[in-house]
C-alpha cells in the first residue's frame, strides 16, 4: 500500500451503493480497500474503479462480514492508520438463513458485522484520527425486538428484519459515537436513497435512485470538511435529520450489551 495516501475501507463494495461509494472516494484520491465476500467480484470491481478514476491504489480484503473471526482476522492484519471506515455491507435473504456460526444472516451481517468492524478497527482509526465512521443505514427502520433479534420466535419476514437491522445500525452509531469521541473518531449514520440493487429487489422494491446518487450522502458525510467533529447524527439527502432511535438510551445500552455477547 501507498504509505502517503489517506486510507479508507468500504464494506459491501461489490454492490450497487458500495461500489459507487468506493469509486467516488477513489476519485477524491483516497487509497480504498474493498472488503468483499467474493474475490472474483472484488477483482472486477477494483479494476472498474481503477479504470474509471485513474487511481491505482485500490485494494482487496476477502471476508465474510457475518463472522466475527473473519473481521478479527482482517483487523489484526491491518497495519496502517485508517482515516475512514464505511460500513455498507448488508443482506436481506427472502427466507430465514443462518451463517456457518448458526446466527441469522441479517442480524449477523447488517448488525453484528457493523458492530465488529467498528470494534476491531478502532485501534487503526485512533492511529488515523481525526477519523470517521459512516454507517449506511436507512430511513426504512423499526421493528427492533431485542428479545428475539434472530427471529427465532417471530415469523420471518425479510422486510421486517431488514428494518430491525437498520434501526440497530442507527442506534449503534450513537453508542460508538459516544464511546469514541474522546479518541477523535466520529460516527454517523446515513440513508443512501432508494437504489435499485440485489438487496432492494430481495425486499420487493425497485429503486428510483442511481448508485451514484445513493452514494452521494454517504460520501459527503465521510469527507465534508464542515462535518469535522460532528458525531452521533443521522443524515438524509445531505441534511442532518432527527432520529428517534437516538433517544432510546436504555435500548441502546441493551443492544450494545447484546452484541458484545456474540
Amino acid at each position: 500500500m501507498n504509505q502517503t495516501k489517506t486510507n479508507a475501507i468500504v464494506t459491501g463494495a461489490t454492490g450497487a451503493i458500495g461500489g459507487a461509494i468506493a469509486r467516488q472516494l477513489a476519485a477524491k484520491g483516497y487509497q480504498v480497500t474493498l472488503i468483499v465476500r467474493s474475490e472474483a467480484k472484488g477483482i472486477q470491481t477494483a479494476s472498474e474503479i481503477k479504470a474509471a478514476t485513474g487511481n491505482p491504489d485500490i485494494h482487496l480484503l476477502t471476508a465474510d462480514l457475518s463472522l466475527k473471526k473473519d473481521i478479527e482476522r482482517i483487523a489484526s492484519a491491518w497495519n496502517q492508520p485508517l482515516k475512514l471506515l464505511v460500513n455498507n455491507a448488508a443482506a436481506a435473504p427472502r427466507r430465514r438463513e443462518v451463517n456457518v456460526a448458526g446466527t441469522e444472516m441479517q442480524w449477523a451481517t447488517n448488525v453484528l458485522g457493523y458492530f465488529w468492524m467498528m470494534k476491531f478497527f478502532t485501534p487503526h482509526l485512533k492511529s488515523g484520527a481525526p477519523s470517521r465512521i459512516v454507517n449506511v443505514a436507512s430511513y426504512w427502520a423499526g421493528d427492533l425486538d431485542l428479545t428475539d433479534p434472530e427471529c427465532k420466535k417471530r415469523r420471518y419476514n425479510n422486510d421486517m428484519i431488514y428494518r430491525q437491522s437498520k434501526q440497530a445500525d442507527r442506534m449503534l452509531s450513537v453508542a460508538f459515537a459516544e464511546k469514541l469521541k474522546a479518541d477523535g473518531i466520529t460516527v454517523n449514520a446515513v440513508h443512501p436513497g432508494n437504489v435499485n440493487s440485489v438487496l432492494s429487489n430481495n425486499l420487493g422494491y425497485g429503486g428510483s435512485t442511481s448508485p451514484d446518487q445513493g452514494a452521494d450522502t454517504p460520501v459527503w458525510v465521510a469527507t465534508a470538511p464542515e462535518l469535522e467533529g460532528i458525531t452521533g447524527k443521522y443524515f438524509e439527502h445531505r441534511r442532518q435529520t432527527f432520529c428517534p432511535f437516538s433517544e432510546m438510551h436504555q435500548e441502546i445500552q441493551r443492544l450494545t450489551a447484546l452484541c458484545e455477547k456474540y
